[in-house]
């Protein structure tokens, strides 16, 4: 079926079955044309929660999917490609965590929210890279445990400074195409678009991030190219990231940090998997359906609605 079909016919799908497509930032072109919804992974959330569909077919990878349906327990949710990992998430299990439960009883846990709902149900709160600082700092307590990646854990830790000790879980988390950064590739990229402002992903090292214009999610990302009057962009992140911009943000040139051709893993070969095929088989057929244990899904809505509340300025 040609790509005009394909759009057409998941258009009157979702009608049909009173659906909504949820797709993360890092979506392929077509993928993100056909969403109701893109954004990161916190906004896909809150948009999940708060949609009148009765069907969610949830364009990224799989623990996105798992989120939307622990916060929907009464609607159906849909994962287009469930194979569809995540090196962060991973890289945590169950078992480790419970261990550094045990090793820190007094300091509460903070996920970001590139875990499995099984670990995400042992954390008191769930953030994103849009809000691990926030989340952190409010908390009084004076050591938090966070994970699991460690890129971002040491962002936290630059802005916090020592006013809170964070114990790391695990010692190795990091996501497979921002590691890979680094401060040559940056040099390299400042001397190919001299005129270009460099907006990185706090899931980049420490030393990459010192050296950018601009650090923030995929959605700020957005908000900071709309807002600047800079006309051209270097973006350190997951190369999908380019079709957001270039949709939402009309008139601007973005460059990725480095080219697909020359370093693979610019394109993350996980959200590569979830293509407009699947997601239209998804849709079609109702597969495949995201199912949690009760006790699993509470927890992680607990925790989610909880993160919520404190950044809402209540008490958590």
């Amino acid at each position: 079926m040609e790509l005009d079909a394909v759009i057409n016919e998941v258009r009157r799908l979702k009608v049909e079955k009173n659906a909504v497509i949820l797709g993360h930032n890092y979506m392929e072109y077509a993928v993100q044309l056909i969403s109701d919804y893109t954004g990161d992974s916190y906004d896909l959330a809150l948009k999940a929660m708060s949609t009148r569909a009765e069907l969610i077919v949830f364009a990224g990878v799989f623990f996105m999917a798992e989120q939307a349906a622990a916060l929907n327990p009464d609607k159906k949710v849909l994962s287009p490609e469930p194979r569809a990992s995540c090196t962060l998430s991973d890289s945590l299990s169950v078992d480790e965590l419970r261990r550094y439960r045990e090793m820190y009883p007094n300091a509460p846990v903070v996920l970001y929210v590139n875990t499995s709902a099984s670990v995400k149900a042992l954390a008191d709160y769930v953030v994103t890279s849009s809000t691990a600082v926030k989340v952190i700092k409010k908390i009084p307590n004076d050591t938090v445990i966070f994970g699991p990646d460690l890129n971002l854990a040491n962002y936290v830790q630059s802005l916090i400074g020592n006013s809170k000790r964070i114990i790391k879980v695990p010692q190795n988390g990091r996501c497979i195409v921002h590691s890979g950064y680094n401060i040559d590739m940056v040099k390299a990229a400042r001397m190919r678009h001299p005129n270009a402002l460099l907006m990185a992903h706090p899931e980049s090292p420490i030393e990459v991030l010192k050296q950018a214009d601009f650090v923030g999610s995929t959605n700020q990302m957005i908000e900071y190219a709309k807002s600047s009057g800079a006309k051209e962009f270097i973006v350190a992140t997951e190369i999908g990231m380019l079709n957001s911009l270039r949709i939402k943000v009309p008139g601007k040139v973005f460059y990725p940090l480095v080219n697909l051709d020359e370093y693979g893993y610019a394109r993350c070969p996980y959200m590569a998997m979830v293509t407009l095929d699947k997601v239209y088989r998804s849709l079609r057929d109702e597969v495949h359906e995201v199912k949690l244990p009760k006790s699993i899904a509470d927890a992680v809505k607990d925790a989610f609605e909880r993160t919520i509340k404190l950044l809402e300025g209540g008490v958590a």
